[in-house]
Order: C-alpha cells, then structure tokens, then sequence
C-alpha cells in the first residue's frame, strides 16, 4: 500500500513505447529544458543559501556564548513553523507594487514606477526557500558541534590553537556530514513543492506534473516528468544517507552539559550586538516579517462581514482537522504495526519492509498523485465497468491513501526513537511473566511509548495540513482545506481572504517547533 505509487512510476518507465518517445522528444524541445534549469538553479541558491543561514547561526550559538544565547537557540527554529508558500503570499502582499512598502517609498521619495525588484522570480522563490529551510542544516550541524567540536576544540586553545583555525580546521571539518544531510533534506523539500512555484509561475518539475495531468490531461507526459523528478530525489536520498553514515565519531567526553562547557569564547559589546544582529536576521525574514505582513490583510479584512469570514473559515478548518486527526491516528497505528514487527520479530524482511515504509517522505506529493492515480486510470480502462476509479479519486479514502504514503515515515520515526530508549530487558521481563507476542506491544510496550506516539500524532497531524499538491488533486469536491483555499485564494489575489487561514497553517507549524525546542532544552540540560 505505502509503496505502491513509487512503483507504478517506475512501472511506468518499462511500458516505454513509441508515443512515450515521441512526446519525451517533444518535451525536451519545448519545456523539459526550462524545467531542468529553473529546478537546478533553486537547488543551486538554496543549497548555498541554507549552508550560509544554517551553518553560520548554528556555530555563533553553539562555539561562541553572549547573553541571550539559550533564546536564539530555539528563536533560530520558528522558520520551520513557516510554510514556503504562505511566506510567498505575505511578501508578494507586501512588495508589490500597489503594496505598502513601494506605495511607502514613492511617497517618501516623491518619485513614480516601481521601487523594488519583482518577488515572483525564480531569485525570489530561492530568497523564500532560504530563509524557510535554513533550520533544517541549522538542528543537524548545531547537534554535531554539540556532540563531536566543543571538546576537540577545547585541546586545541590548550596546544596554543588560535580561534579562527579552531573554526576553520577543527570545528567545521567534523559537521561536513551533518551540513551536507541538512542541505539535501531543504532540496527534497524545494523539489517537492508545489505552493511557491505555481504562485510564483515557476516553471519547475513538480509544477510541470500537476500542469501535464490536471490540466492538459497527459498522463504520458506527467509520467514522465515524475519519473525524472523521482530519480533526482533517490539521488538527494542517497546522498543524505551517505552523509548520515559518516555522521559517526567516537568520542570520550560525551556531549558537554548546560551549553558552555570548556573554553568558549564570550562575546561581549559590540561583538555580542553584532551576533544578536546575526541570529535576528533569519528569524524575522523567515518568521516575524510574513506573520506581520499576514496580519495586515487580516486586520483590513476585520472591516468585513465577520460572519462571512468566518462561515468561510471554520468549513475549511473542520476539514482539515478531520482530515489530519484521521491520518495521523491511520499513520501512527501503521507505525506501531511496522516498527512493533520489527521489535518482536527481527529480521531482513521486517527490516527490508521498515525501509520502505521510510521512503514515503522523500517522494514529493506530486509524485504520489501520478504513482496512485495510474493504476486506477489502467484498471479503469481494463475493466470501464469498474468503479475503482470513483473509490481513489475524488474520495477521503484517496486522499487518506496518498497522506499515508507520505507520511507514515514521520510517526514510524518517532515510534523508532521510542522503541530505541526501551531496553530489551523489560521485553525479557513481559516473556518471563508468560506476556508474549503481541500482546507485549499492547501491556509492555504501548505504556512505555506514549510520549513518542504523542509526537508521532501532532507531527503527522501538522504535516497532513500543510500538505498542498496531493489534496487538491485528490480531494473530494467542495472539499477545502486551509492549505487549498489559502492557495486558491492568494492565487485569485484575494489575500485578505487568504490571511486568516494562512495564519492559522502557521499557528498549527508551531505544534512541533515547541516540541522541538523542548527537546533540545532537555538534551542540553
């Protein structure tokens, strides 16, 4: 079931014919290349990007220490919170020329035409990426600096070591693989979306897949392209798990306790000013400043009908509640099923079929819609007198089906870093006691796996609502989400309109931003 989109794409590519050839030919004289250089040129400024923002805030907050340095450590994650394509409603709002800060500039210049460059390019969709993704190369490279640079650092100013070769030749050479993960999981999430590239006019491959197949109805060439797309993200996924393999070092001094073990440098004056400045950067372009500019619609569109905003609003919100309460309880019982096989029965097929219950996540959403939606269409045309067609698509029961394709591996993760904590002894302790098979997940091991499953649930549950492409292809009709009507309503310039679910999409990113940070809270004592 979790795999089965994934193969039908790659199915796809073994029914190579003569009109695959002719329109793969087409394509690549038409719109394949702008598609290729738009995606790689995005990869190309966000990888840069996210290197800079993320590896940069993470070494000022975690080998320097100044006062306030425990609150950028969390303040530095809110981004996450930020979905890509709700900031590009708040700055194309906010900059564009009929918006506040050129109507501002004109009126402080006395001067006429446009004041600031364009926000829909391709430069500014990467500036948006950026300053989204960023926390993703930021959690990875901080916990490496944690675990494996402050004490080696430490040896280092003990043998006479200045501070910038300390930077340069001891710290930043143990984080290459954590950088390097980091940066390919922000490029799956620019690969897999969808929201900012249509707003924007983009032509990138997820765009092009939901254009090929909605819209001019070529299943061939949407097949295609979700082919090319999925090849780029395997190639994305192996090279992160590459990285994650070779983020393994041995150390004897464990990770150092309350963030300021050793000789870390204090920063003080203008140094400590100057390092405020840099951790705010990030956090207001990728948070602050779209909450403000999101605000400002919602605060005109006050002056409307409040029964109409809100008649409009609460449909909307109901049916993303129930849609995210319902997958993520299908999602985390699925969890539980696979990572409790594997427990109580290890082996290379429970291994082999945790792996690709994993492989969900790094499949962009458009991908999904193409690999479950060919063989309905193929079953469809077999047998006309079927009604196959009408159960997957248009229904729940498809949407519920691709949400758990791609998001089964989030609470399968948080299950997994449950079972980890769990020793095996208390699994030696339920056997002795006569509690054997599966009644052990149910008396031993549930109770000991509340808080993960909690987790799993609410990151589900927040992922299912921010989830763009796969519900508005699938969903019922007049069936909106916040996710859909915010992007339908900024798409028709309505962003007054748009404000109010927007905000609540970020208000729902917040859930596992706070869960994070306690975490990391914890872990540093």
């Amino acid at each position: 079931m979790l795999v089965l989109p994934v193969l039908a794409v790659l199915a796809a590519a073994l029914q190579w014919n003569a009109e695959s050839a002719d329109i793969v030919r087409e394509m690549a004289l038409t719109v394949l290349p702008e598609y290729a250089w738009t995606s790689l040129l995005l990869c190309v400024l966000v990888a840069a990007g996210t290197l800079f923002l993320g590896l940069g805030s993470a070494s000022l907050v975690t080998l320097f220490d100044f006062r306030g340095r425990r609150q950028w450590e969390w303040l530095l994650l809110l981004p996450l919170a930020m979905p890509a394509y709700v900031s590009a409603y708040a700055y194309t709002d906010f900059l564009q020329f009929s918006g506040p800060a050129q109507t501002w500039l004109r009126e402080a210049l006395q001067a006429e035409g446009r004041m600031l460059p364009e926000v829909r390019t391709v430069w500014g969709a990467a500036f948006l990426f950026i300053v989204t993704l960023y926390p993703y190369v930021y959690l990875l490279a901080r916990t490496a600096l944690l675990e494996r640079a402050t004490h080696l650092m430490e040896a280092a100013a003990m043998l006479g070591t200045g501070l910038r070769t300390r930077i340069l030749r001891v710290a930043l050479p143990l984080v290459r693989p954590s950088v390097a993960a980091g940066v390919a999981l922000a490029l799956m999430e620019v690969l897999a979306d969808f929201g900012v590239s249509s707003y924007f006019g983009i032509q990138t491959f997820t765009a092009g897949i939901i254009k090929a197949w909605v819209v001019m109805d070529d299943h061939i060439a949407a097949t295609q392209l979700a082919l090319v797309l999925l090849a780029t993200v395997a190639l994305l996924l192996w090279l992160e798990r590459r990285a994650r393999r070779r983020m393994r070092f041995a150390s004897s001094r464990g990770q150092r306790q309350g963030g300021t073990q050793g000789r870390v440098p204090v920063l003080q004056g203008g140094q400590a000013m100057a390092a405020h400045l840099l951790c705010a950067v990030p956090v207001v372009l990728g948070f602050a400043a779209p909450v403000l500019m999101m605000l400002r619609p919602l605060l005109q569109g006050l002056e409307l009908d409040q029964e109409v905003m809100w008649a409009q609003f609460l449909p909307w919100a109901w049916n993303s509640i129930r849609l995210g309460l319902s997958a993520a309880v299908l999602a985390t019982l699925l969890a539980l099923a696979l990572a409790g096989s594997a427990r109580l029965f290890p082996g290379r097929m429970t291994g082999g079929l945790m792996q690709l219950a994993s492989l969900g996540y790094a499949v962009p959403g458009a991908v999904i819609v193409v690999g479950l939606l060919l063989p309905v269409a193929a079953l469809q045309a077999w047998q006309p007198e079927w009604t196959i067609g009408g159960l997957v698509t248009t229904t729940v029961l498809g949407v519920l089906w691709a949400y758990l394709v791609r998001f089964t591996a989030v609470a399968l993760q948080s299950v997994q870093g449950g079972y980890a904590r769990i020793p095996a002894s208390q699994d030696e302790s339920g056997r002795l006691l006569g509690i054997g098979g599966w009644r052990l997940l149910g008396q031993v091991h549930l109770p000991l796996l509340r808080g993960p499953v909690l987790a799993g649930l609410l990151l589900v549950f927040v992922d299912v609502m921010k989830e763009l492409p796969a519900t508005m292809v699938l969903r019922p009709f007049n069936m909106d989400t916040l996710a859909v009507s915010a992007f339908q309503l900024a798409r028709d310039e309505r962003l007054t309109e748009a404000a109010l679910p927007s905000l609540a999409l970020v208000l729902a990113g917040l859930v596992p931003v706070i869960l994070l940070s306690r975490s990391l809270r914890r872990r540093n004592g």
